[in-house]
């Protein structure tokens, strides 16, 4: 049984994964029933509660894909830090003006040219359902250590820590 505790543990230990990673790949499910993947800048956070938010255009090839089938999943990676992370659940479109000027930030400008004035600006809600990650040494020299005493020892290199969370 899992505790508030040990959840919270884990949602933090998911934020401390990503909170320095600027791009996730957001994963959506096309018409045809294909996976389609595209780059987003998240606002550097997951909520308490595990839920990510993203900016878009409200008229959106993507926000189309979500509408029609609400399953994502996005995918974080830093390969310098070997640290690797994959969440899954449902998205929909949000356009809650207080929650858009809650996450603004003057960067996002690049995207929204008119900021909190761009009309069609609006959020992907994600709702975070299962995660997993795989958080390994970051430093080469550990690395290689590691996969050095795994040749010499005849055992299996550790990859690291990696473990699968489930958020609903």
């Amino acid at each position: 049984m899992t505790t508030d505790t040990d959840q919270n543990q884990k949602i933090e230990k998911l934020r401390e994964l990503v909170k320095d990673i600027d791009f996730g790949m957001l994963t959506t499910i096309d018409d045809d029933g294909s996976l389609h993947s595209r780059p987003m800048s998240t606002n550097g956070e997951i909520e308490s509660d595990g839920t990510l938010w993203f900016f878009t255009a409200a008229p959106s090839h993507k926000v189309d894909e979500i509408e029609q089938h609400e399953q994502v999943n996005v995918s974080f990676a830093a390969p310098n830090k070997q640290c690797y992370v994959s969440m899954s659940g449902t998205a929909q479109l949000v356009k809650d003006r207080n929650k858009i000027e809650e996450l603004w930030k003057p960067e996002l400008k690049a995207w929204f040219p008119k900021g909190l004035d761009e009309p069609d600006i609006g959020l992907i809600k994600v709702n975070v359902v299962k995660a997993e990650y795989w958080d390994a040494p970051s430093s080469f020299v550990a690395h290689t250590i590691g996969l050095v005493k795994a040749i010499a020892t005849g055992e299996k290199a550790s990859s690291g820590e990696n473990e699968k969370i489930s958020l609903g």
